[in-house]
């Protein structure tokens, strides 16, 4: 199979879809690998890097965009969409629930596509969306630190306090991985942690985990009411697999926090928590202040830490490339349940029926296609 792995040119993305390491171990499988020049550049790999490792180096996007299967990091934008095509399959984050424009050029262009967010395990484990989320939480409580600095925009809080005066409270509504994983970096900062949850059972988990280190409660209006008021940081780190994220935090609860208090809102790839933080924004300009809290809202957070996202991401699709570049589709999409349940479009059919729930679009069986 020809594997193409093109630039990512999303605002400041510099992952990218595998390194030398995974390319080598496709063209030893027999595959020729087409990556975009400079496509590593920015995780600290050059195209010798990917030449020793057997790649063939081409010239710009177009050319591989025209390979068989297109492993990239982030959704395409706009400018990528006349690339698209119906033999082509794609194999990357999509984020559709949130996303009408791509999803139509997908269906209209009959694309194959596969999601990263949405290859599920028997158990409802998500694999490959585990080590972004790790990275995207253990980021939020540094980034809302950081915020938080007078000169930052913040009100001027320390989360780790010092002696005789009170920690920054850190409330995190979501107890998924990107929650356990923020409230692991706040605890580490000094701060004090309260996580809000609809799952009683997650929430005894949690509170286990951290050795009864951290506040929980069950998330519903009044705790979160209550929570918001006393925050310094909200993370916003709930999870539907497949759906937009739901609207949460309404503006009137935004503007019951004190003045520069900071949201961090994760989940900002599906659409938000946060009724005043719907704008997603860019490493370029990454807040805006609305009810007096400065929201922070980049649909790619790990893009910033590329030399150790782009490893991470890579470690867990690396399988799964494989078994889709030595395997005929049909077969495999009807043995491996994971991959199977991934299929967001099969022909430029939309095969997942929450998104297409979201989104108003038809939706169909993918098993009845194959």
């Amino acid at each position: 199979m020809i594997i193409g792995i093109p630039k990512e040119i999303k605002n400041n993305e510099n992952r990218v879809s595998l390194p030398p390491s995974a390319v080598y171990e496709l063209v030893h499988q027999g595959h020729e690998v087409l990556v975009e020049t400079n496509a590593g550049l920015a995780s600290g790999i050059t195209d010798e890097d990917y030449q020793k490792a057997g790649a063939k180096i081409v010239p710009d996007g177009q050319t591989a965009w025209s390979a068989e299967m297109v492993v990239k990091v982030k959704e395409p934008v706009p400018a990528e969409y006349a690339f698209f095509r119906e033999d082509l399959l794609l194999f990357t984050y999509l984020h559709l629930a949130a996303n009408q424009q791509l999803t139509e050029a997908l269906i209209e262009k009959k694309v194959t596509a596969i999601a990263y967010e949405s290859v599920e395990l028997a158990d409802g484990a998500l694999p490959l969306l585990t080590p972004m989320s790790e990275i995207a939480g253990r980021m939020a409580a540094q980034i809302g630190a950081y915020y938080l600095e007078k000169v930052n925009g913040g009100k001027g809080i320390l989360l780790a306090g010092v002696p005789g005066v009170r920690k920054g409270r850190v409330v995190i509504i979501g107890g998924g991985v990107v929650g356990e994983n923020a409230a692991q970096i706040a605890l580490g900062l000094g701060a004090e942690v309260t996580i809000l949850d609809v799952n009683i059972k997650r929430l005894k988990a949690l509170e286990n985990n951290f050795n009864q280190r951290i506040q929980t409660l069950v998330s519903n209006q009044t705790n979160l009411t209550s929570a918001l008021k006393r925050a310094d940081l909200v993370i916003g780190a709930v999870l539907i697999p497949n759906h937009k994220a739901p609207t949460l935090v309404s503006k009137e609860m935004v503007a019951g926090m004190e003045n520069a208090s900071v949201i961090v809102d994760v989940t900002i790839d599906q659409g938000g928590i946060f009724e005043t933080g719907s704008e997603v924004t860019t490493h370029d300009q990454p807040t805006y202040t609305k009810e007096g809290v400065v929201h922070y809202a980049v649909a790619n957070m790990p893009g910033a830490v590329p030399q150790t996202a782009t490893y991470a991401l890579s470690n867990l699709t690396l399988p799964y490339v494989l078994r889709l570049a030595n395997q005929p589709l049909e077969t495999l999409l009807k043995e491996d349940l994971a991959l199977q349940k991934g299929v967001n479009l099969w022909q430029g059919k939309l095969t997942v029926a929450a998104i297409a729930d979201d989104l108003n679009l038809a939706k169909y069986n993918l098993l009845e296609l194959l």
